[in-house]
């Protein structure tokens, strides 16, 4: 017998070593984060864009947007998810609810999809006339319906509502002696007249006032500013402004103050709004 036949067969062991960690170890959760991150990010940049534009840039944003490849508005036949029926025609977008065309308006005439250009241009040539009317009540385009000494107590500004015209009480010109006008309130409503024919648009008449001392037992203020938008409507009427362009007469107290003094003197004033159409 051979001896090497004793001898004990060697058994060698490899073992297989897989690269990388386990699923817990994963990177995708990464790229799902950062999806999520980007799509939060957008969201809030979308709710800032909404509340921090007016309609016509919110317009102007969605035409920048819109795909300028043409789209047919002939459908083909069938009947897979619409029926067989043209997405976007003239009888099928009221009729679906999802939106309306130029046959179709809805009642604010915008709708999605639809975009009325004409009335951006009508709210164009009405700031235009609110500017020309700002220049005659505060002279800046050099010439001035209002005399000097008068132009200090008279603001203006253009706002998504209309032409707001604000006329101020100062410590030396006071427009109201109580409840009743002064001399000062009486020329300056004549001058208010007198641009408002420059104009056919409805007029928002608003008081607002100084907060009194808290030691007053009742608080006047919601009287007095409503006499005082009354007594300014007379003033505008007795100068011939029509009364039907009084859309309408608010008091408003003393729950909007410009001055954090709520018992300054610049809060007594009245705001003339020329409205929009």
């Amino acid at each position: 017998m051979n001896g090497d036949g004793t001898v004990a067969p060697v058994i060698i062991k490899r073992k297989k070593v897989v690269a990388g960690g386990g699923g817990h170890h994963s990177g995708a959760w990464k790229v799902a984060y950062a999806d999520f991150v980007t799509a939060m990010m957008a969201f809030f940049m979308l709710m800032w864009l909404l509340n921090a534009t007016t309609e016509t840039q919110r317009a102007g944003i969605a035409d920048y947007f819109t795909p300028t490849v043409s789209i047919s508005r002939i459908s083909g036949g069938g009947d897979g998810l619409f029926g067989g029926e043209s997405v976007v025609a003239e009888n099928t977008l009221p009729r679906e609810g999802t939106g309306a065309s130029a046959l179709n308006p809805t009642e604010a005439d915008r709708a999605r999809g639809f975009y009325d250009q004409g009335k951006d241009e009508a709210v164009t040539a009405e700031d235009e006339v609110f500017r020309e009317v700002e220049e005659k009540l505060t002279g800046r385009g050099g010439e001035s319906i209002v005399a000097d000494e008068r132009l200090q107590h008279i603001v203006t500004r253009v706002t998504d509502e209309g032409l707001v015209v604000e006329l101020f009480e100062t410590e030396r010109g006071r427009l109201f002696d109580g409840a009743q006008p002064t001399p000062l309130l009486a020329s300056l409503a004549r001058e208010v007249s007198e641009a408002a024919r420059m104009v056919r648009n409805d007029i928002a008449i608003g008081a607002h006032t100084a907060a009194f001392p808290v030691v007053v037992a009742e608080d006047p203020v919601w009287d007095v500013s409503g006499a005082r938008a009354r007594a300014f409507q007379g003033l505008l009427l007795q100068t011939g402004t029509d009364e039907r362009r009084f859309s309408r007469v608010t008091a408003h107290a003393d729950r909007e103050p410009v001055e954090p003094n709520r018992m300054a003197v610049r809060n007594n004033r009245i705001e003339i709004v020329f409205l929009r159409k």
